[in-house]
C-alpha cells in the first residue's frame, strides 16, 4: 500500500542548513511572505516539502547552461 503522504517533510533546520541560512532567517521569511516558499503548518510544527524547496532553489538559479 503506497502513503497517502509521499512527500518529504523537512524540518525549518533541516531547509535551513541546504540553503545556508539561519532557522531565524526561515522564520522572517515565513512572516513578511518576502519569498514563495510553501511550508506546511500542523498546530506549531513548520514543514517543508522537499519538492517546494527544490523548486525555490531552481526558480533562484541564475546563468549557466
Amino acid at each position: 500500500m503506497t502513503s497517502p503522504f509521499p512527500q518529504i517533510l523537512m524540518t525549518p533546520e533541516q531547509v535551513a542548513e541546504c540553503l545556508g541560512v539561519s532557522v531565524e532567517t526561515l522564520n522572517v521569511w515565513r512572516c513578511t511572505k518576502r519569498y514563495n516558499l510553501p511550508y506546511v503548518k500542523a498546530g506549531r510544527l513548520v514543514r517543508y516539502r522537499r519538492t517546494d524547496v527544490e523548486a525555490f532553489v531552481a526558480s533562484r538559479l541564475h546563468g549557466g547552461k
